[in-house]
C-alpha cells in the first residue's frame, strides 16, 4: 500500500479539529488560557501543601498527587495541540506520538485509581472518624498513592507496547488531536481483535472497579450522614465530600458518555477528550480551593 503524501514514516498527521477551521483560532485561545491556569492552579496546590503544615493531611496528600497527574496530562497533550492549532502543520513526530501514548495512558489510569483511593479516604474520615489517624497513617497513604501510580504505569507499558507492535496501514492519519491507543489501533493492518480484547480487559480495574469503589464508598457515606442527629453535622460531612464527588463526576462522566456513543461518532469523542485533557485540569484546583478555608488561610499566610 502506498504511503499518503501528508506524512512520512517518521511522522503522524493529527486531524484534530481541522473539520472546523473557523473554530481553531478561538479554540487555541481557550487552550492557551486553560493551559496557563492549569499550571498555576495545580502547582499552587502542591506548593501550598508543602509550605503549610495544616495542609499536610491525607486528603491534601492525595490532592497533591491528583494535581501532579493533571499537570502530567496537560503537559503531555496541550503543547502539541497548541502547535497544531496555531499553524498549518498538523504533524507530530513518531517519538512524540509514542511519548504521548505512554504518558497519557499512565496518567489517565493512575488518576482513575487515585479517585477511588480518595473516595476511600473520605469514607474513613466520615464513617470511622475516631480511627481515621490510625488507619490513614502517612506510610499507608504513600503506599496507596504508589499503588495508583504503579498500576497505571504497568497497564500503560503493557497496552502501549502491544499496540505499537502492530504494523500500520501505510498512512499515519489520526482522527484525533493527540495519540491515543484506540485511535492507533484503528490504523493497524490485519486482525486487531487481540489488542482490542487486551485493551478492554486492562481497562476493567480503572474504568470498572474504580468507579464501583467510589459508588460503594459514597453509599456508606450517605448512610452515615443520614444517621447524624443535627443538620449542621450533615452539612459539614457533605461539604467535605462535595469537592471530590464533583471531580469524580467531571472525570468519569465524559468517559462514560464517550463509551456509550457509536464508534463512528468521532467528533463528539474528540470534544469529550478535549474536555478531559484541557478543561478538567483547570477545574480541579478551583473546585478544591474556592470554598476551602484551610487553603484560603494558607494563601493569606504566604501573601
Amino acid at each position: 500500500m502506498e504511503r499518503e503524501n501528508v506524512s512520512s514514516p517518521n511522522t503522524f498527521f493529527l486531524l484534530g479539529f481541522s473539520e472546523f477551521p473557523w473554530l481553531e483560532t478561538p479554540l487555541s485561545a481557550v487552550v492557551l488560557v486553560s493551559y496557563l491556569l492549569t499550571l498555576v492552579g495545580n502547582s499552587s496546590i502542591i506548593l501550598l501543601s508543602l509550605a503549610d503544615p495544616r495542609l499536610q493531611t491525607p486528603m491534601y496528600f492525595f490532592l497533591d498527587n491528583l494535581s501532579l497527574l493533571d499537570l502530567s496530562v496537560t503537559c503531555t497533550i496541550v503543547p502539541q495541540l497548541l502547535a497544531n492549532l496555531w499553524g498549518p502543520d498538523k504533524t507530530i513526530a513518531a517519538w512524540g506520538c509514542i511519548t504521548q501514548v505512554y504518558l497519557f495512558s499512565w496518567a489517565a489510569c493512575a488518576e482513575c485509581a487515585l479517585l477511588a483511593v480518595m473516595a476511600i479516604d473520605r469514607y474513613v474520615a466520615i464513617c470511622r472518624p475516631l480511627q481515621y489517624t490510625l488507619i490513614m497513617r502517612p506510610w499507608v497513604c504513600v503506599q496507596m498513592a504508589a499503588a495508583c501510580w504503579s498500576s497505571g504505569l504497568v497497564n500503560a507499558l503493557l497496552q502501549a507496547t502491544l499496540t505499537l507492535q502492530l504494523p500500520l496501514c501505510g498512512h499515519h492519519i489520526l482522527d484525533h488531536f493527540f495519540c491515543e491507543l484506540p485511535v492507533l489501533i484503528k490504523l493497524a493492518c490485519g486482525d486487531t481483535t487481540a489488542n482490542e480484547l487486551t485493551l478492554a480487559i486492562g481497562a476493567i480495574p480503572f474504568s470498572g472497579v474504580a468507579p464501583l469503589l467510589v459508588l460503594i464508598s459514597y453509599t456508606f457515606i450517605a448512610r452515615a450522614v443520614l444517621k447524624l442527629p443535627s443538620a449542621e453535622g450533615r452539612h459539614k460531612a457533605l461539604s467535605t465530600c462535595s469537592s471530590h464527588l464533583l471531580v469524580v463526576t467531571l472525570y468519569f462522566g465524559p468517559a462514560i458518555y464517550v463509551y456509550l456513543q457509536p464508534p463512528e461518532n468521532h467528533t463528539q469523542a474528540k470534544f469529550m477528550s478535549f474536555f478531559y485533557c484541557v478543561i478538567t485540569p483547570v477545574l480541579n484546583p478551583l473546585i478544591y480551593t474556592l470554598r476551602n478555608k484551610d487553603v484560603k488561610r494558607a494563601w493569606k499566610k504566604i501573601l
